[in-house]
């Protein structure tokens, strides 16, 4: 009876010691932190071919941010594929900026005008972990649009171009604006 109640426990012992370490090699090297957007702006109207930039600001605390990870949403659906910038070194850990997209197609095709866009832009790091998603609604408009200032932090000294945004939302049947 005390050998089973010994074997009983020393197998107990035994399950859970190996429960941890199995846990612990399957954790993220970098810590498991998520990057974070803090703070985020872009215009919400334009006309089809402008140059619109989209700032936002993101901190890491692991300092291992890798790209940004931007997708065009349209009806509450992804129709583009993901597109990925690549951050510079000296991003890792904290970067502000903005990510320049020129909304006009590569074919010379067009979009009516009210189609709305969704941009959802994240932060990923190089384990994997993805920050929260910010959403930028955009509709193309006929009119010119005066573009105002980015508020603060965005508009103090000289903010740089993390990248471009190469999603093109016009041609074919999603030009339709459904």
């Amino acid at each position: 009876m005390r050998a089973r109640k010994f074997f009983w426990f020393f197998s107990l012992v035994v399950s859970l010691i190996f429960l941890n370490l199995s846990q612990g090699w399957t954790q993220p090297k970098s810590g498991g932190n998520a990057p974070v957007i803090t703070h985020s702006f872009a215009i919400e109207k334009g006309r089809y071919g402008d140059v619109l930039k989209i700032f936002i600001e993101a901190d890491d605390l692991d300092g291992d941010m890798l790209r940004i990870a931007t997708v065009a949403y349209r009806n509450g659906s992804p129709r583009h594929p993901t597109d990925w910038v690549y951050l510079k070194p000296q991003f890792q850990r904290h970067f502000i900026g903005y990510l320049q997209w020129n909304t006009f197609g590569s074919r010379g095709e067009r979009i009516r005008e009210w189609t709305e866009i969704t941009l959802g832009v994240s932060v990923f790091d190089k384990a994997g972990n993805e920050s929260n998603e910010v959403l930028f609604p955009f509709q193309f408009v006929s009119e010119v649009v005066r573009n105002p200032k980015p508020p603060a932090p965005f508009n103090e000294g000289n903010i740089p171009r993390l990248g471009y945004i190469n999603i093109n939302v016009g041609g074919g049947s999603e030009s339709e604006g459904h």
